[in-house]
């Protein structure tokens, strides 16, 4: 199998690698300022190639350096152009890397005692590697906002929406169906076994604005609820840090008996639409995606501490009650900044505030939020323990040649 491993296993293979991830970590970071943070990071991070839009985008930022400005290209335009891969990506050149790695073990280093230190050091920087990639791929952030006396069980995306129908036809619980994003577009049908009728997406706008309904002279027929005075207009996607799309559709209820009519769901309508289907009243709305919890947090007290004589945050700080039905818990919990509250694989986190009175809690689930802490460990250890053998080695040399010899 040495044919297989010898290149893979290969120096040179190591430092192309290595200079490709420089070079893809320069362009990436160029690419932030007219891409905006995220669309830079999913395609040039976190994938498998760099597409040649995204790649151009790189290219004309760092052009302007050398004070050479061309026609500069925006988010839209990376997004709505045709997908060719031009450059290893993330993705690609980290697998690659822990290969190569991982073959230079099998084809050059046996284990003994004298190499101890380096086994340790490439096992912590493989597990760095895959940490990473886990971490990718499982990690989720969401956020909490409470208001002091406010209770939720529940946090929300900041940048995924879902298509919720309430059934409230239980007088103790809601039962509700959620729908992704990802599934809503313009002509889509959408049926779900608990739900005795057919959502039709008439027309769906992935970020959008209101106005009134006279003002738009395309807006799709709606028969009720808010949508009979104001309508959607669609507006270019953003990826901006500080802003986020904010969606609008209009849907169809298609009944057994037929329609039931049409309505207009947006993340700017504060309040649900209703209707009825076989004598059950629903109600539906476009909201950010919800992860629900087997806990609820209170927010008994919001303190927002400031420098003496200015406005300057010093310290926001958020006095919570946690309540877990199934376990009995009952505590309360004081989250401020750089002190989480860490339960049940979540971390809860100072974000930010709104007011006197309103904390914002990001809330991550990571499984891998440990690798990177082991790694360096690993890594750490691995060092002292390679400096320890050839140190040891050195003294014992030093010692011996210093030794008067018995014959002496």
């Amino acid at each position: 199998m040495s044919w297989i491993f010898k290149p893979l296993a290969s120096l040179r293979l190591t430092l192309a690698l290595l200079s490709l991830s420089l070079l893809l970590v320069f362009l990436g970071t160029m690419a932030q300022e007219p891409l905006g943070l995220y669309l830079a990071q999913d395609r040039f991070f976190q994938s498998a190639f760099v597409d040649l839009a995204s790649m151009t985008a790189a290219l004309k930022k760092t052009l302007q350096m050398i004070h050479i400005y061309l026609p500069p290209s925006t988010a839209a335009d990376v997004t709505q152009a045709a997908y060719i891969p031009v450059f290893p990506g993330g993705y690609l050149l980290g697998g690659m890397l822990l290969v190569n790695l991982l073959a230079a073990h099998i084809t050059r280093f046996q284990l003994s005692r004298k190499k101890l230190g380096i086994v340790l050091v490439h096992s912590g920087i493989v597990l760095l590697l895959v940490g990473q990639l886990f971490t990718d791929v499982l990690s989720r952030e969401s956020a909490m906002r409470l208001a002091e006396g406010e209770t939720k069980s529940y946090s929300e995306s900041d940048r995924q929406a879902e298509l919720a129908v309430v059934d409230g036809s239980q007088p103790d619980r809601d039962r509700v169906v959620a729908i992704p994003d990802t599934l809503l577009s313009t002509g889509a049908s959408l049926n779900h076994p608990e739900l005795p009728f057919q959502l039709k997406i008439v027309r769906y706008y992935p970020n959008s604005m209101m106005t009134n309904r006279e003002a738009v002279s395309d807006a799709p027929p709606v028969s009720g609820g808010v949508g009979t005075r104001f309508a959607a207009i669609e507006l270019p996607k953003v990826t901006v840090l500080d802003s986020r799309d904010v969606p609008s559709a209009v849907v169809e209820v298609v009944g057994p008996q037929g329609s039931v009519g049409s309505f207009l769901v947006s993340e700017h309508l504060m309040r649900p639409q209703s209707f009825e289907v076989q004598g059950k009243k629903y109600d539906m709305a476009l909201r950010l995606r919800r992860h629900y919890k087997d806990f609820s947090l209170t927010l008994l007290d919001f303190q927002h501490d400031k420098y003496k004589g200015t406005e300057i945050p010093k310290n926001f700080s958020s006095q919570v009650r946690l309540k877990n039905a199934k376990t009995g818990e009952d505590r309360e919990v004081k989250i401020y900044m750089n002190t989480p509250l860490r339960y049940q694989g979540l971390t809860f986190y100072q974000a930010s505030y709104v007011g006197d009175t309103v904390t914002i809690l990001q809330v991550v689930r990571n499984p891998a939020w440990l690798t990177p802490y082991l790694a360096c460990i690993i890594v750490g250890v691995g060092l002292l323990v390679q400096f320890s053998i050839h140190l040891f080695a050195f003294v014992r040399k030093q010692s011996a040649r210093l030794t008067p010899s018995a014959s002496a």
